[in-house]
């Protein structure tokens, strides 16, 4: 028997009807901020990942050569993807430009608990405007996705990484060096920080500083510490922030995002109902459309781990119920067959979900298969009712039965949704 690939998983009619329904929480919730979705391809040419993340990025890649011997990967994220769109087929559209996704993503590595080596991402970008507004609509919106699926435990954390930036820069890290830094910071990694920086003759002085400065966490109050432009942006977000219905962020200038091209606000959100891997979104203000060949524009973007945000949802004891049919049509006899064909298409046709005996089952069995796909209502359809035009119906819920005309019959179970 041939098993799935090791770090993949099935999905089940009930596991995809519910991810189908905590996606489309998240579409609405893009959708009313004035975001548009698009789809990028699953795989893109390797240079992509290796502009945007360093040529040591093709060890955690599903990376290979496809038959014209052309370097493939198959995409790890979507924001470089997004952004290659943006300067291949956008660029000239009027700013900003608000877009969102959702698809599956790949990576390399030893699968483990929550981690597998297909997962999918929400993300969004909003592109083209870099002033504090467009944060405040980013991390707004991230905060309602959050709320969306029913979170009551949750964190969002706010940053800049120009404060660490200058931070690494002034204790005399070379600037080629600084990615190197900043990802370990970003990991509170200060094991390896510390001979790493030492090697690049950083003094325990300005070591403490920078650990210090990444412990700096906090409310507002914490602002007072952060000097200059720095301050005053964040300052500025926070009080936009407030009025957008995320009243209490918490700043921690230990957020780093370790990645070149972020620029300024750098953000997270956490659920501690998921333990020391608690983060279920990330992102920031950047720029990544120079290194694909465009122009330098700002944009603000964001992702949410899906997987991990539903599994957050779980932990707190939300619960989805499963949405079933509306209509379950049972033939009680073979010489009303047709006719019950005739009924169930009917139904159909008026938008009704339905499903129709095809088993020849006992009523007992089909009473019983009618309850574990979870119908609402099941019609029984029998040669004496036929006679009057009527059926029976039946509540699956109430356990109620009535006879129906059937020219009454989509009133009626409209009437029930």
């Amino acid at each position: 028997m041939i098993q799935r690939p090791r770090g993949t998983r099935d999905f089940l009619p009930d596991d995809m009807e519910k991810r189908r329904y905590y996606e489309g929480l998240l579409r609405n919730v893009a959708k009313t901020y004035g975001f548009r979705e698009i789809a990028t391809p699953i795989f893109e040419e390797s240079e992509l990942f290796i502009l945007r993340s360093g040529p040591n990025v093709l060890g955690e890649l599903y990376a290979f050569k496809d038959k014209g011997d052309r370097e493939i990967a198959l995409r790890p994220e979507m924001t470089a993807p997004a952004i290659r769109m943006f300067v291949n087929e956008m660029s000239n559209d009027p700013k900003p430009i608000k877009m969102f996704y959702f698809g599956q993503c790949f990576r390399y590595e030893r699968p483990q608990s929550g981690r597998y080596r297909e997962f999918f991402q929400f993300g969004a970008e909003l592109i083209g405007n870099p002033n504090v507004e467009s944060d405040a609509e980013v991390i707004s919106m991230a905060g309602a996705m959050i709320r969306s699926f029913g979170l009551k435990d949750y964190k969002i954390r706010i940053g800049h990484i120009g404060v660490l930036r200058q931070k690494v820069s002034d204790s005399g890290v070379p600037k080629e060096r600084m990615a190197e830094v900043l990802q370990k910071l970003d990991k509170k990694n200060y094991d390896e920080a510390t001979p790493l920086l030492k090697s690049m003759g950083v003094t325990d002085d300005a070591i403490r500083d920078l650990y210090d400065l990444t412990e700096t966490v906090g409310g507002p109050e914490v602002l007072s510490k952060v000097p200059g432009e720095a301050g005053d942006y964040l300052r500025r977000l926070v009080e936009l922030l407030r009025v957008m219905g995320v009243e209490d962020p918490e700043i921690d200038l230990g957020v780093v995002r370790g990645l070149d091209y972020y620029t300024g606000m750098v953000f997270e959100a956490e659920a501690p109902a998921l333990g020391a891997e608690k983060q279920i979104c990330g992102g920031g203000s950047y720029t990544l459309s120079e290194l694909f060949g465009g122009e330098k524009v700002f944009s603000t973007g964001f992702a949410v781990g899906f997987d991990r945000i539903l599994l957050a949802a779980e932990k707190e004891g939300q619960t989805y119920e499963k949405e079933g049919i509306d209509a379950y049509v049972v033939p009680v006899s073979d010489d009303v067959r047709l006719e019950s064909a005739k009924i169930v298409t009917m139904l159909r046709d008026e938008g009704l979900r339905s499903d129709i005996d095809i088993m020849g089952r006992k009523m007992a069995k089909a009473m019983k298969y009618a309850s574990i796909t979870g119908a609402k209502n099941v019609i029984i359809i029998g040669a004496k009712e036929l006679e009057s035009c009527s059926v029976t119906v039946r509540d699956m819920v109430s356990g109620e039965q009535k006879v129906i005309r059937i020219e009454n019959l989509i009133e009626e179970l409209k009437s029930r949704q």
